[in-house]
């Protein structure tokens, strides 16, 4: 897949350059609003499962395992991921938008990795 999209947290300040903003948690960002977050599109069926995300804890030592499992879960609800990476394909550009405080141990960066190799 080309690469028109990027991976940012919801935190940081929306940019034009952002295009269409897609989050991709399970539960809204603590303290943002709407208008703060600057969402398009709210595919919280792209999140890990609340089990997934109770089991990892944001636990950089269970961070192969995470991977390994979230991306079963996406494999096996293949309506929503189809939907991200059209969503993806439709736009100029999209930013996956994530809350999570670890920038290299998150959802998001599960994502871009699949999305990058296809």
């Amino acid at each position: 897949m080309k690469s028109n999209f990027q991976i940012k947290r919801v935190y940081e300040k929306p940019e034009k350059s952002d295009g269409y903003r897609v989050l991709i948690d399970r539960l809204w960002p603590r303290g943002l609003s709407k208008e703060t977050a600057a969402v398009d599109l709210w595919l919280r069926d792209i999140a890990p499962s609340t089990e997934l995300r109770k089991w990892f804890n944001h636990d950089p030592a269970k961070w192969a395992e995470f991977q390994k499992r979230y991306t079963a879960e996406i494999m096996n609800n293949i309506d929503v991921w189809a939907q991200l990476k059209k969503t993806i394909r439709e736009q100029k550009m999209t930013t996956l938008v994530y809350a999570a405080k670890d920038e290299l141990h998150n959802d998001a960066v599960v994502l871009k990795s699949l999305l990058t190799k296809g």
